[in-house]
């Protein structure tokens, strides 16, 4: 048996008439008969009831008649699916995102996916530094990372997507928190609140950098994720310097303000298994892309103080 024979027998079914039915398959009468019959004796029950001015199916026939139409449905639905997953249409993506992109670009992407690439299925994972992005799509646990480059590592490919100023977080009640702009250097004698050294995170090194630049070099207390370093901030525990994305993470207590002739920049870039082929990630990728194009080179700027 083959699927022609069930696409023969419900073309029949569904005509009660052998012409129109050979008709509708673009066929010679007589085959189709034939096929018929074929059918038959191979299951060894008759469908039909043929008469001289029509055709009736059996009860056998009219089961038949609905197994075969599911039979066809899913097939043609099997094939739609291949096609969809050989576009990029279907399938599952995992992206992790780092810390200040975590709040911007997280729910925008979220989002667009949502909107553009309704039938894939997106793991996003927050809140993740550069390292654990690459070591998670070295073992596969990620396909996508947005993050701090550079990635040494010439098993993950990178694109650039935009470069970022890096902002200054200060309390509310900071002597510094009405200007417009700050001088680093003024914030020698503050405490800082910075991301892990012994991580090997990228802003860290941009804040040394820039501190070290000023003047000056930082100490005070080392958190993982931006939330709570910006919280650790709000509690006046500190002051630190961000990238200009973290503007749209909004803590009560807390206030962001850009520095004086800032010369700071960190890159944001997206990165995948070097030689990944997978069409769905490509879909991704380019929706990735496209909102961060969207948003513009840089990041939207926030309000200063949280409400």
């Amino acid at each position: 048996m083959e699927l022609r024979h069930l696409r023969y027998f419900v073309a029949v079914a569904e005509e009660c008439h052998f012409g129109r039915a050979a008709e509708r398959l673009h066929m010679a009468q007589p085959p189709l008969s034939q096929q018929i019959k074929q059918l038959e004796a191979e299951l060894g029950v008759q469908l039909l009831e043929r008469t001289s001015r029509r055709v009736e199916l059996t009860p056998a026939g009219q089961r038949y008649l609905e197994r075969a139409r599911d039979v066809l449905a899913r097939v043609e639905a099997a094939n739609d699916e291949a096609a969809l997953v050989a576009g990029g249409m279907v399938g599952r993506v995992s992206i992790g995102f780092t810390g200040s992109a975590t709040y911007e670009l997280l729910p925008a992407i979220s989002r667009a996916l949502q909107a553009r690439l309704p039938g894939v299925e997106a793991d996003l994972r927050g809140e993740l530094l550069t390292p654990r992005q690459v070591s998670g799509m070295l073992a596969h646990e990620l396909d996508l990372g947005v993050l701090r480059p550079p990635v040494g590592d010439p098993a993950i490919e990178v694109h650039p997507l935009r470069r970022e100023r890096l902002v200054v977080v200060l309390p509310e009640t900071h002597r510094l928190a009405g200007h417009g702009a700050v001088d680093l250097a003024a914030l020698a004698d503050d405490p800082f609140v910075t991301y892990p050294s012994h991580q090997r995170s990228v802003v860290h090194d941009a804040v040394l950098a820039a501190c070290q630049d000023a003047g000056f070099t930082p100490h005070g207390t080392e958190v993982a994720e931006t939330s709570t370093l910006v919280s650790f901030v709000a509690a006046g525990l500190g002051v630190a310097l961000v990238p200009e994305s973290v503007q749209h993470l909004r803590i009560t207590g807390a206030t962001y303000r850009p520095l004086v002739a800032a010369s700071a920049d960190v890159d944001l870039a997206v990165a995948h298994r070097a030689g990944d082929t997978s069409p769905v990630l490509a879909r991704v990728l380019a929706v990735v892309r496209a909102v961060v194009a969207e948003r513009g080179r840089r990041p939207g700027t926030a309000p200063h103080a949280a409400p």
